[in-house]
C-alpha cells in the first residue's frame, strides 16, 4: 500500500474501494441533510466539510438538501441561517434541494407499497404501539390493525391526506417482521398525520414522512452515491436498504449509507434541542450568542472559515466518538487570527499614567507595526501624550525580581514609544492606586536609532492615550458550561452545568484607529487576546468581542 493510501480516512478507503470495484467517478454524488429546526453547530461543520470536501476531492457534486419533514418545528429562518453558514465555511452546493420536493413521489411509492400488502394504517395509540413494539431481548407483538385489507389501507391513507383525522389517529407502517432482532425493523412508521403549515408546501399536506422512509429515498431520487451521517443511523442503515429494496430500479445508482463518528466538543451541547432550550429559556441571547456552539455564534464571536476548516480537518474522521477539547478549536483560530489581525492597543481595566516630565499640551503621533507576520511590513500613527491609561495589572507599587512590568524605581518600555521609570502613586481614601506619576526618558523612543532608544529593558507595556481613546465596550466571554462534558451524565440537567460567569461587560479604551471598524472585523489587543466588532456596535458606540486569549489559560486553571 503506498504512502498516500495509508493516509486516506476510512471514509475516503470506502470510496476507493467502490470505484476500484467499478462505480465511475462520474457516479459520484454526495449531499448534506440538514434539518431546518435550528441553528448549524460545529458537529455540522465537520460534517459540512467531510461531504463537501469530498466533492471537492472527487470533483463530484454535493446537494445541499433540508430534510423538511415536519412542520412543527421548522422554519424559513432555520433555512436561511443554513445556507448563510454553508456559504460562509466557504463551500458551493450543486443544487438546493428539499425533502418536500419528493412528497407527491413519496405518497404514490406508499400506495405502492400499500397495494403489495407491504404498508398498512394502524389506529393504535403511540403508547400502545411502544408496548407492542417489544424490547430489544423480547420479540413484538403485531397490531390488531396489520391484516387490514389493502383496500382499506387505502381508503384510510387518503383519507389521512386530506385532513380528515387528528393528529395522533392514525399512522402508516411498513409490513416487517414484528420479532425483527432490529426493533427498526418491526414495522416502522412511514407517515404520521401533521395538520400544521409546512414553511414551503404550506396546506397542501396533512401526513409527512418520517425520516427513515423520506431519507433513503431522497438519496435515491438525487442519485446520491454515498449516504454519510453519524454513528447513531447505524441501526438505521438495515431498514434504509429495505426501503430501498421496495423502490430501486437496476439501470439507477443505488445510494450506500455509511455512518462515522461524531466528535463531540468539550465545555458545550451539540443537541439542537438542548441548544434550543439555552435560547428559549434566556441563557444566551439567541442561536447567534458568541457563547453557543453554533457556526453563527462562533462566526460572531470572530472565528474565521479557515480556522473551523482546519479544526475538523485536524479532529478527521473516525470510528469511534470521542470527546475533543475546545481548546484544540481556540488554537486553530489563534493560529489563523495571527497571520490576519492587525496589532492594537486597548486597556480594558485602566489606571492613569503621568508622565511628569512631558511637556503639558504637547502630543506625538508614533508609527506602529500592524503585524509582524505581514511579508511587507505595514504602519499605523498611534498618538501619545502626557496622560495614559495602562492596564492595571501591568503596575505594582511594590514587586519582586521576576515582575518585569511597571514598578517604582525601575524602567520599562511603552510599546512604539518611550522608556519611563514609576516614580510615585497617588490614592484614594481606600487605599485604590488612581495615578502613576512617571518619568521618561526623550531620547528614546522606539526606531529613532538612537543610544538610549537601544537600551534594554526587561519589560513592555501597552498603553492607550487618555485624550485620544475611544470608549467601547467589551464583552469577555468564558466557557458556557463549567463542566468539560455537560451532557455526559443523563442523571443531571445539563443547564446545573451553566457557567455563571460565562459572560463579563468592561468598559475599554482604544486607539483612535479603531473609531471606524465595522461588523466582523476582527484584531489582536496586544498582550490581551484576539476581539471582533459585534454587530451590536452602532455609530459612535462599538461593541468588541473577545474571540480568545493569547495562550490557553483554561488548562492551567483545570490543572489547579
Amino acid at each position: 500500500m503506498s504512502t498516500k493510501e495509508k493516509s486516506l480516512n476510512f471514509i475516503e478507503q470506502i470510496i476507493e474501494e467502490d470505484l476500484k470495484n467499478g462505480l465511475s467517478q462520474e457516479k459520484l454524488h454526495f449531499r448534506f441533510p440538514p434539518e431546518p429546526n435550528g441553528y448549524l453547530h460545529i458537529g455540522h461543520a465537520s460534517s459540512i466539510c467531510l461531504n463537501f470536501g469530498l466533492g471537492l476531492k472527487y470533483n463530484a457534486p454535493v446537494n445541499l438538501r433540508f430534510d423538511d419533514t415536519n412542520p412543527s418545528k421548522e422554519e424559513q429562518e432555520f433555512v436561511d441561517a443554513i445556507k448563510n453558514d454553508v456559504s460562509w465555511l466557504g463551500y458551493e452546493w450543486a443544487n438546493e434541494v428539499y425533502a418536500s420536493d419528493y412528497f407527491q413521489q413519496l405518497y404514490e411509492w406508499a400506495i405502492q407499497m400499500i397495494k403489495s400488502d407491504k404498508a398498512y394504517v394502524d389506529s393504535q395509540t403511540s403508547e400502545e404501539i411502544a408496548i407492542q413494539k417489544g424490547t430489544p431481548t423480547a420479540p413484538g407483538t403485531n397490531s390488531p390493525y396489520r391484516n387490514r385489507t389493502v383496500e382499506e389501507n387505502l381508503e384510510l391513507f387518503e383519507r389521512m391526506k386530506n385532513g380528515e383525522f387528528e393528529e395522533g389517529t392514525h399512522i402508516l407502517r411498513a409490513k416487517i417482521d414484528m420479532a425483527h432482532k432490529n426493533m427498526l425493523m418491526r414495522d416502522p412508521i412511514m407517515y404520521r398525520i401533521i395538520n400544521k403549515e409546512h414553511h414551503r408546501t404550506k396546506n397542501q399536506w396533512h401526513i409527512y414522512p418520517m425520516y427513515d422512509w423520506a431519507h433513503g429515498e431522497s438519496d435515491y431520487l438525487e442519485s446520491i452515491s454515498h449516504s454519510f451521517c453519524t454513528l447513531e443511523f447505524l441501526p438505521h442503515r438495515e431498514l434504509y436498504d429495505w426501503f430501498l429494496d421496495q423502490i430501486v430500479e437496476n439501470d439507477k445508482i443505488r445510494p450506500k449509507q455509511r455512518e462515522f463518528a461524531r466528535r463531540n466538543l468539550s465545555h458545550t451541547v451539540v443537541s439542537k434541542r438542548k441548544l434550543a432550550r439555552l435560547v428559549s429559556e434566556g441563557h444566551v441571547t439567541g442561536w447567534d450568542d458568541p457563547r453557543m456552539s453554533t457556526i453563527s455564534g462562533l462566526r460572531r464571536r470572530g472565528y474565521t472559515p479557515a480556522s473551523i476548516r482546519n479544526y475538523a480537518d485536524t479532529i478527521g474522521i473516525a470510528k469511534r466518538e470521542n470527546l475533543i477539547d475546545v481548546s484544540l478549536l481556540e488554537f486553530c483560530i489563534r493560529e489563523d487570527l495571527n497571520k490576519v489581525a492587525p496589532r492594537v492597543m486597548a486597556v480594558l481595566d485602566p489606571v492613569k499614567l503621568i508622565i511628569t516630565n512631558y511637556p503639558q499640551g504637547q502630543q506625538e503621533w508614533l508609527d506602529a507595526e500592524n503585524n509582524p507576520e505581514e511579508e511587507i511590513m505595514t504602519y499605523r500613527k498611534v498618538p501619545f501624550s502626557k496622560e495614559l491609561y495602562i492596564e492595571r495589572e501591568d503596575f505594582k507599587e511594590e514587586a519582586n525580581s521576576k515582575f518585569f512590568r511597571l514598578t517604582l524605581g525601575k524602567e520599562v518600555r511603552l510599546k512604539n514609544a518611550y522608556i519611563i521609570k514609576g516614580e510615585s502613586v497617588i490614592k484614594d481614601e481606600q487605599g485604590n492606586i488612581t495615578e502613576i506619576h512617571a518619568t521618561y526618558d526623550p531620547e528614546s523612543r522606539s526606531g529613532s536609532g538612537t543610544e538610549a532608544s537601544k537600551r534594554k529593558v526587561k519589560g513592555t507595556i501597552h498603553w492607550v492615550s487618555i485624550p485620544h481613546a475611544i470608549e467601547a465596550e467589551i464583552r469577555i466571554y468564558d466557557r458556557l458550561f463549567t463542566d468539560e462534558n455537560p451532557d455526559g451524565n443523563k442523571e443531571v440537567d445539563f443547564l446545573e452545568f451553566v457557567n455563571p460567569a460565562s459572560l463579563e461587560i468592561v468598559k475599554g479604551y482604544l486607539e483612535p484607529s479603531l473609531k471606524n471598524s465595522q461588523e466582523g472585523d476582527k484584531f489582536q489587543f496586544q498582550r490581551l487576546g484576539y476581539f471582533c466588532v459585534d454587530k451590536d456596535s452602532r455609530e459612535g458606540a462599538l461593541i468588541f468581542n473577545k474571540t480568545v486569549g493569547l495562550r490557553d489559560t483554561w488548562a492551567k486553571i483545570d490543572q489547579k
